[in-house]
């Protein structure tokens, strides 16, 4: 049951909303925008995801026995980008126009254990699959499902959820590896996922998931 009460749960279950979703034998791990622009709270794009960070850390490391793929995204604008006026997003949250390739803000959190040989996506907009590989990219892995991490929970997060199950893949999102700026929209969206796009998730869950499935 969730905290925003009795009469909203059984109004989404009426709707026939937050069925489990299929799990399949060859996960992925998408960790999306865990850049230092979104988890240190000195950019003015971030906060301080330190917990969210080192949950994501831990749920890598579980998954690389088993063989687990993960990918890393990152939004990263070209100066010549921020100074037209031909990404309209960037005309709604101008602040993102920080971003810059090759800056700080863009460099993947040092605390993340990633690897050479882990993809990394670089986008434009919200949705690590919009525009990108990534879809493709998870294809040609043999991937069957979508574990989704990272920041921020109404914003890349849930934008990436959407278009992954839209994309054919069954989502799980672990709650402890996503963040946002402020409860109230991560909360939010939280529920959203649930109820429409994916299976929210508590960590050791997603983590006995990826040790398994992938070294079947």
């Amino acid at each position: 049951m969730s905290h925003y009460g009795t009469a909203t749960d059984r109004t989404y279950e009426r709707a026939g909303f937050g069925a489990p979703v299929r799990r399949g034998r060859r996960p992925a791990l998408i960790v999306v925008d865990l850049t230092r622009g979104f988890t240190e709270d000195r950019f003015p794009t971030g906060a301080d995801l330190t917990e969210v960070v080192a949950a994501t850390a831990r749920l890598i490391e579980a998954g690389r026995p088993a063989g687990v793929p993960v990918l890393f995204t990152a939004i990263a604008y070209t100066s010549a980008e921020v100074a037209g006026d031909h990404i309209t997003w960037l005309r709604k949250a101008p602040g993102l126009g920080t971003l810059l390739e090759g800056g700080e803000a863009v460099a993947l959190d040092p605390r993340l254990p990633r690897r050479e040989s882990d993809p990394l996506v670089v986008k434009k907009g919200a949705s690590a699959f919009f525009g990108t590989p990534l879809a493709a990219t998870l294809t040609g892995l043999g991937c069957d499902t979508a574990v989704v991490c990272g920041a921020t929970t109404s914003g890349c997060v849930r934008a990436t959820a959407v278009d992954a199950v839209q994309s054919g893949f069954p989502v799980l999102v672990p709650r402890e590896c996503v963040g946002d700026r402020a409860a109230g929209p991560h909360d939010a969206a939280l529920f959203d996922i649930q109820a429409k796009y994916g299976d929210v998730i508590a960590l050791e869950d997603a983590i006995g998931y990826l040790g398994g499935p992938a070294g079947d």
